[in-house]
């Protein structure tokens, strides 16, 4: 747990004054866990100085559900009547009436203040004649978007509504908040989610079929019986509005297709106020990120932890995060397959005693309200690696599950001649691992045992198969830290002593032997291994290890691993997050680039050949090309 981390949860602690509210509970504890109960009074942890710790139960400062079903259109615009009442500012803009791919709104000129709840958008008056750029005079609707601040101009949310309007009269449509996102690509098939304003049915139309979805906020469409490397346009509509893109499917597998992907993480809110920490991101960055992978016409793109802030005990609070940052990405990213995987930053926590004690644990229930569970509802990746730890050698019960679902967090995807698989080393997550001996739960950065099983058949499937020439693993901890996490990560200063507890017992191997298990994989079991895609350090690195490479501690008494061939791991957590410089660690000779910029990776795949491009999507500079070997 960083610096930034330590911080925010203290920040996050004032918010959550005393006293704690207790409440009668049903809520039976995940057998995982230890030491705590649940009466009729609350939840407690008993700390292994027999004191009680409550539950921490209070809500965030900003939650998602004070800003849905607000709008109401009156005569003259659009009134904004906030659930909860404070101080703050509304800005606001039309969409431009142009073909436009990538359309978004530009702000008027004026602000308006929040008085006493509520922010009236007077559309007529002040978006009409010259600044009617939308044409709604004319057509009679149209879209807005708008910003909520705070009195201290920190950008709370944004969204954007549909509107007509019949003699003066405004009314609120049926719109698109969030997405189309694009998921789970394949040569044959592929998922469309879309959130908007409120319930509504809504149809989706592709390939001469229309798929419809019921009433809902969230629609998930599952779209199958594509032809390979095709190009498809899709129209979503709701009663007389609509939204065009296209989709390109994969290619077969063993394509001689030329393609490239993209990859990046850690987008959590930077250390300055406005665009850079919009609501739990860093919505410039990001913008510039999502803006650079359309110009480049990358073929997808893979972003592995860090997208918010998190570390939230509050479900409408990590919530709105979530939806910010999708919200952020919709201009760009409807055409493009985005593939997302879980950090630490997305911990959904069930939080006791005092807050700066920071003792907390994955939610539970851990079927609906676990941080993998809170995830799973936003980004519908592939459910290929649907287990779980029940099973594995330290689960308490093995009639019964006690873990929580990999569904969705833990998946691999190919296109063309690569596979790439995507891990989850902060499953079933314990912030502070100084107090996980006695509560449970896993560390930062370790792999537990049936993951690692499910990574060994995923490396050898793709080792047996004649179609895929390349494969790719990322996961939001690196191997070897270089800047910013050396205290953790695979690592912990060489302490091997680190390692999940489940049940009140201590699993087998600690981090650096399971750090080495899963090298062990990647390396020695696959000659289709090219590189480990990482996050967690907000920087650009580039390392090469090799059995000349010092990756132990002094003192090492155990096994080292025999490397059969060199291999490259790239760590690129700066997409926005506040950024590291560079560490002293025992493998620093063979690190090969260091660059605290902002950083989007390119891989352009030819066959055998593999070109790496690294550019800053703020200024466009090329940070450094590289050929893999």
């Amino acid at each position: 747990m960083n610096n930034y981390t330590v911080f925010k949860l203290l920040a996050v602690s004032a918010l959550l004054l005393f006293p704690f509210i207790s409440i009668s509970q049903n809520i039976e504890i995940p057998a995982v866990y230890s030491n705590i109960e649940a009466t009729d009074d609350g939840i407690y942890f008993t700390d292994n100085k027999g004191e009680k710790n409550n539950v921490v139960d209070k809500k965030s400062k900003w939650r998602l559900s004070d800003f849905e079903d607000i709008e109401k259109g009156v005569e003259g615009g659009i009134l904004l009547e906030f659930k909860k009442k404070f101080e703050g500012t509304v800005i606001y803009g039309l969409y431009p009436d142009e073909p436009m791919e990538y359309a978004n709104a530009v702000f008027f000129k004026k602000h308006i203040i929040i008085e006493d709840g509520m922010a009236f958008i007077n559309i007529a008056k002040n978006l009409s004649g010259v600044y009617d750029m939308a044409n709604w005079e004319k057509k009679g609707k149209s879209r807005i978007r708008y910003r909520v601040l705070d009195k201290e101009n920190n950008i709370i949310t944004n969204k954007n509504v549909a509107f007509s309007v019949k003699e003066g009269l405004f009314s609120i449509e049926t719109s698109i908040t969030a997405g189309p996102f694009i998921t789970a690509l394949t040569p044959n098939s592929l998922i469309i989610t879309l959130w908007t304003n409120r319930n509504d049915e809504a149809s989706l139309s592709i390939n001469g079929s229309t798929y419809k979805s019921s009433k809902a906020k969230k629609h998930i469409f599952r779209i199958s019986n594509l032809d390979a490397a095709k190009e498809y346009p899709y129209v979503v509509a709701f009663k007389d509005d609509y939204f065009k893109s296209k989709i390109k499917t994969a290619p077969k597998n063993n394509s001689d297709a030329k393609f490239s992907f993209a990859f990046a993480s850690d987008s959590r809110g930077g250390a300055q106020l406005g665009e850079s920490n919009l609501g739990g991101h860093n919505a410039y960055i990001m913008r510039k990120m999502a803006a650079l992978v359309t110009f480049k016409e990358v073929d997808f793109l893979q972003f592995t932890g860090d997208m918010i802030d998190g570390y939230s005990i509050d479900n409408q609070g990590i919530r709105l995060e979530y939806t910010n940052w999708l919200r952020t990405m919709t201009p760009y990213m409807h055409s493009i397959p985005m593939n997302v995987g879980m950090g630490n930053h997305e911990a959904y926590l069930k939080l006791f005693g005092d807050p700066k004690d920071y003792i907390a644990v994955d939610n539970f229930p851990f079927e609906t309200n676990s941080a993998e569970a809170i995830f799973a509802d936003y980004f519908e990746n592939s459910s290929n690696g649907n287990i779980t730890e029940d099973g594995s050698n330290c689960d308490p019960n093995p009639d019964k599950i006690d873990f929580p679902s990999y569904d969705k967090n833990l998946y691999s995807y190919t296109y063309g001649n690569t596979a790439m698989i995507v891990l989850n080393s902060n499953y079933l997550y314990t912030p502070n691992h100084r107090v996980i001996e006695q509560i449970g739960g896993n560390v930062h950065g370790y792999i537990m045992d049936n993951q690692l099983d499910w990574l060994e058949k995923q490396i050898s499937n793709y080792e047996n198969d004649k179609n895929i020439s390349h494969v790719f693993v990322t996961i939001h901890t690196p191997a070897f830290p270089n800047g910013g996490h050396a205290k953790n990560d695979m690592w912990y200063g060489g302490n091997n002593d680190i390692r999940p507890y489940i049940a009140g017992k201590a699993v087998e191997k600690g981090i650096i032997e399971r750090r080495d298990e899963f090298l062990d994989i990647l390396v020695n079991k696959s000659t289709k291994f090219r590189v480990l895609l990482t996050g967690d350090e907000h920087n650009y690195t580039r390392l090469h290890i090799d059995n000349d490479s010092k990756i132990y501690p002094d003192n090492w008494k155990g096994e080292k691993i025999k490397f059969k061939r060199e291999f490259v791991q790239i760590v690129n957590g700066a997409a926005g997050a506040p950024y590291y410089a560079q560490e002293q660690l025992p493998w620093s000779n063979d690190l090969d680039k260091f660059s605290s910029q902002y950083a989007l990776v390119i891989f352009n795949i030819d066959g055998d050949s593999i070109l790496i491009e690294v550019y800053n999507p703020d200024t466009l500079e090329l940070i450094e090309s590289y050929k893999l070997k």
